[in-house]
């Protein structure tokens, strides 16, 4: 017949006792459990100073081989193992018996599993005596106690239930004996496989249970399949992936980027963003099922097949990545990102953006992704090199198509556009370290972004040619309107086919124009504005004074053509890359050079050509600015225009005519 009273040390002498994964936290070391758990202990210590058998009725489980994973049961377990581990700190008990008690471990929960080992290693580390008053404060701050470990629910009832027990026991002698030797505490053992019971039940009787976060989960899973296929094989414990997600990475996360007293997001996203990159350069997945799983990924941080997507090469990518940043955080040696990142710019730093960001674009994860790459691939960090490189990147992924209403999608907006550009930032990343000599030396087989990256050549040429010009041709693609294209600015400068017949000094001219002209987005209704819309009506190309013409619609209400002179900024930038209209911008650019918009505006005749409702737009200042739409609308013959209401004006009443 077999065995079913045991005491809490014959058990773990027998089996390994794991408790598993579906089991909630340890909760009698709770706060608003600190009664029920006194009430526990102190009936426990009655029986062991009366000297009498305490009998703790069923605990329910299942046997896998030489383990038993309790059902029913684990609370009062952990709490016991709490107990003879103070027995064994207190009483010095060999180091070969307490030993024993390293076979008591949660299955899954790692921080819980490595907190338990760790007690039982902290052999004569804690002094325990009557004197003593707190045990849990030294507990936290002996050097193998993980920062994280704060966090775990499970251990922090643990250290609660700890103090507890020495409060109640610092006075009893003698009870590793009466634990151990006199078994004054048993239980009944009920292995429920014996009864024909099933593990439906064991599941829906542990529904109550907090199941694992998606980070737990994820953590436990690398650390298997690393185990079952080898990929740490050749690293000590202590250099191996679950041992530096517990210690330092975590750590590290929980100095630099705590949120909400968690840093179980953070890990995620760091992860996730690290899995769509090399998903993307990778051989996992192809065609529609790899652009699926990005898409899945970029919508889910926590997606629970996660685990599917990380192979060997992957792994070795995302431990890398955990190790540079903690080490460069630690070493105070993570170079800033100084230069502007338009709308795109992050939070706080690229780093911080995955982690912690709530608005964290494919445009973000592509760039942190160029980042970590030029990081890894270059321990000699040159802060100019690292800007040039990720200029470069900006450059690339800011441009897209633009429409007449100045609106600009970003060029990364799905998953295949990712995938694209994650691929040409990987090609390109070979060159980091110098990244304008590899353009200049070197031709690039993506075709993502192809007219930018081309753009991007020219410029690498430039400045391998003439590199006193660096400075400038990078103050000009920093320019707000511009956007890292500068190829108008280019040929303002007389840049035709050959970089040789750039004027840099002409260059530097309108440089100068931009910067302090636009560099930076104006309202619709401001005088800057305005000026700078009637400064542009004084600008005649082949004969014409009409910039205007860039954008065409009818008004019927008023048997008139519609135009609209820049209702918004970012117009103005759809308005240059027009090979047709840009030459007025150009004229007004040159013009800038020499003359303020006030200049312009009050040095200007009327022509012979010219209507005077034209010109009276240039010279009279309300006219505009009482007109909130920046629409117009010219009458067939030209003789006279109305100044529109609105956008669409249903009727002619409240738009005012001019002649």
């Amino acid at each position: 017949m077999k065995k079913d009273i045991y005491s809490f040390y014959e058990l773990i002498q027998e089996y390994n006792v794991k408790v598993p994964i579906i089991q909630r936290d340890y909760a009698q070391g709770r706060d608003i459990n600190i009664g029920l758990c006194g009430n526990f202990l102190k009936t426990l210590k009655e029986g062991i100073i009366d000297d009498r058998t305490i009998n703790l009725d069923f605990i329910y489980g299942n046997v896998k081989g030489d383990e038993f994973l309790p059902l029913d049961g684990q609370q009062r377990l952990t709490t016991l193992f709490l107990l003879h581990w103070y027995a064994c700190e207190k009483e010095c008990v060999n180091k070969e018996t307490r030993n024993i008690l390293k076979n008591f471990s949660y299955e899954t929960r790692l921080s819980s599993r490595r907190f338990c080992e760790a007690l039982v290693d902290a052999y004569s580390n804690i002094s325990i005596d009557s004197e003593t008053k707190n045990i849990c404060s030294q507990i936290r701050d002996s050097s193998w106690f993980f920062l994280s470990w704060k966090d775990d629910p499970t251990i922090r009832a643990m250290l609660r239930t700890i103090d507890i027990i020495h409060n109640l026991f610092k006075d009893v002698e003698r009870i590793w004996s009466s634990l151990v030797n006199k078994r004054s505490i048993v239980f009944h053992l009920l292995i429920l496989e014996d009864f024909g019971l099933s593990d439906d039940l064991y599941i829906k009787m542990n529904a109550r249970g907090r199941l694992l976060t998606p980070f737990e989960n994820l953590k436990a899973e690398i650390e298997d399949k690393s185990t079952k296929s080898g990929w740490e094989k050749n690293k000590t414990a202590m250099e191996r992936f679950s041992h530096k997600m517990d210690d330092r990475w975590t750590q590290f996360l929980w100095k630099n980027f705590r949120k909400d007293n968690s840093v179980d997001n953070a890990h995620m996203n760091f992860i996730t963003i690290i899995v769509m990159a090399k998903l993307s350069t990778g051989q996992i997945l192809k065609g529609n099922d790899r652009l699926e799983a990005i898409r899945k990924l970029n919508e889910n941080s926590f997606a629970r097949d996660l685990i599917d997507y990380i192979d060997n090469e992957t792994f070795e990518y995302l431990y890398k990545s955990y190790d540079l940043y903690f080490n460069l955080f630690e070493n105070d040696a993570m170079p800033t990102l100084s230069i502007d990142m338009w709308r795109h710019t992050p939070e706080n730093n690229l780093l911080y953006q995955v982690l912690l960001g709530t608005n964290t674009s494919y445009t973000h994860k592509v760039m942190f992704f160029a980042q970590t790459e030029y990081l890894l691939r270059n321990a000699d960090i040159k802060q100019d090199k690292y800007e040039d490189w990720m200029r470069v990147i900006r450059n690339i992924v800011s441009r897209a198509d633009l429409t007449p209403d100045g609106k600009r999608s970003d060029i990364i907006r799905s998953p295949e556009t990712f995938n694209g550009a994650i691929n040409l930032v990987s090609e390109l990343a070979s060159g980091s370290s110098n990244i304008y000599e590899f353009l200049y030396n070197n031709s690039i087989s993506s075709t993502f972004a192809s007219k930018q990256v081309g753009e991007e050549t020219l410029k690498a040429k430039i400045i391998i040619k003439y590199p006193k010009y660096k400075e400038l041709i990078q103050k000009t693609e920093d320019n707000e309107l511009l956007r890292g294209s500068i190829s108008f600015a280019l040929e303002c400068a007389n840049y035709k086919d050959d970089i040789a017949s750039i004027d840099f000094d002409k260059l530097a001219e309108v440089q100068l124009v931009f910067e302090k002209y636009f560099n930076k987005d104006l309202e619709s209704g401001s005088l800057e504005f305005d000026k700078l819309r009637r400064a542009l009506l004084t600008i005649e190309v082949e004969g014409n004074y009409r910039f205007y013409d860039y954008w065409w619609s009818y008004w019927n209400a008023g048997n008139a053509e519609k135009r609209k002179l820049f209702p918004l900024y970012r117009e103005i930038e759809y308005f240059i890359v027009q090979n047709n209209f840009r030459p007025y911008f150009k004229k007004l650019v040159e013009k800038l050079i020499y003359q303020s918009y006030d200049d312009i505006i009050s040095n200007f005749t009327k022509p012979g050509n010219m209507e005077n409702w034209q010109y009276r737009l240039i010279k009279e200042e309300n006219l505009l600015k009482n007109c909130q739409s920046k629409y117009i609308a010219i009458s067939q013959d030209r003789s006279y225009c109305f100044l529109l209401k609105s956008k669409r004006p249903p009727d002619i009443e409240g738009s005012k005519k001019i002649v």
